[in-house]
């Protein structure tokens, strides 16, 4: 049962990495600092953003729009901490 616990929290923390990473690049494209008609810049950008987007879309419903400010990455990334944290704190128990 260890090593599940183990496994999940190395996912979301994957994952938490990945809400970061997309969150700095569409600042980086907003700004012009990275090319995307790179075909590599395109790729790793259009996967992060398959990967991330259905669960932000989720958290987009219920927050107002804060003038242009998205802070749903915000949400998702404190959400999957506590997350980790009961797995760490419960998971320790077994």
């Amino acid at each position: 049962m260890q090593s599940f616990l183990i496994l999940i929290d190395t996912v979301l923390s994957l994952y938490m990495w990945c809400i970061i990473i997309a969150a700095v690049m569409s600042w980086l494209t907003y700004g012009n600092v990275i090319n995307t008609h790179n075909r590599f810049v395109y790729m790793i950008g259009d996967f992060l953003y398959r990967i991330t987007e259905p669960v932000l879309r989720i958290f987009r419903r219920w927050i107002p729009n804060l003038g242009g400010i998205d802070v749903s990455p915000v949400v998702v990334i404190l959400l999957i901490v506590l997350i980790r944290n009961l797995l760490r704190e419960y998971g320790s128990g077994i």
